[in-house]
């Protein structure tokens, strides 16, 4: 029988992507309340000022850029340790699909799916070094309830959630034996504002979502009670 050991965060160095937005900036306050050290990301200088001032360091990342990425990677490889990583980046856009531009489904793929992809595949050594010192490293990755449940008027961005959502679900099983917890969490509608920044098209009426506190609150529960999956159900 496999036993499971609750995580303690005090003294963890754990990577926020998105740490300016929304979800990424409560995720931020509430790692750090806990003893967490908190290294956030944003894509550019004017939105890391708005990552909160408990991270221990403010980083650039622009998952559009696969050089971006290398560049972080490089740094976090060389500079620090890394025990969990959660991806609280993302961006949607609304239409249908015979209004979709390349360059909409092209960005859509690279925020949400083939960047935190390159991003997470490069840090696995260090998070097997983690692992290695016993401390129970990570990854969250904020996926989403249309990876389970696809709709229509966003089939581009569900398929890009989808595609991170199965990566994720075949990293996992080849982790576990790495001693590395991989999760996509998946919650429903979540009031961000991100339906409000959508890169193309106009978002549908939606009824009232769930606070970014409640939604933070239960990530950072599972995290610490060693979950190793979080559907739409568990919000």
């Amino acid at each position: 029988m496999l036993l499971s050991f609750d995580m303690d965060l005090s003294g963890k160095t754990i990577l926020v992507t998105g740490a300016s937005g929304a979800l990424g900036s409560e995720l931020t306050n509430v790692l750090s309340s806990k003893g967490a050290n908190v290294l956030g990301t944003a894509t550019n200088n004017d939105s890391a000022g708005l990552i909160p001032a408990k991270a221990e360091v403010r980083l650039l990342l622009d998952f559009q850029e696969p050089d971006s990425i290398q560049t972080l990677t490089d740094y976090l490889v060389a500079a620090s340790q890394i025990d969990g990583i959660i991806n609280a980046s993302g961006v949607v856009a609304f239409g249908p699909v015979s209004e979709l531009t390349v360059e909409t489904t092209k960005r859509l793929n690279a925020v949400n799916s083939q960047g935190p992809i390159q991003l997470i595949s490069q840090l696995f050594g260090k998070l097997k070094e983690s692992s290695e010192a016993g401390n129970q490293p990570f990854v969250l990755n904020i996926t989403g309830v249309v990876a389970e449940t696809p709709m229509m008027g966003m089939a581009a961005y569900c398929g890009s959630k989808t595609a991170v959502h199965g990566f994720l679900t075949a990293l996992g099983k080849e982790w576990r034996r790495e001693g590395i917890r991989v999760i996509s969490a998946r919650p429903g509608h979540t009031e961000t504002g991100l339906a409000s920044r959508a890169i193309a098209g106009q978002a549908p009426t939606f009824p009232a979502g769930m606070t970014t506190e409640h939604v933070v609150a239960r990530l950072v529960a599972a995290i610490e009670a060693d979950e190793k999956d979080l559907a739409s159900s568990d919000f």
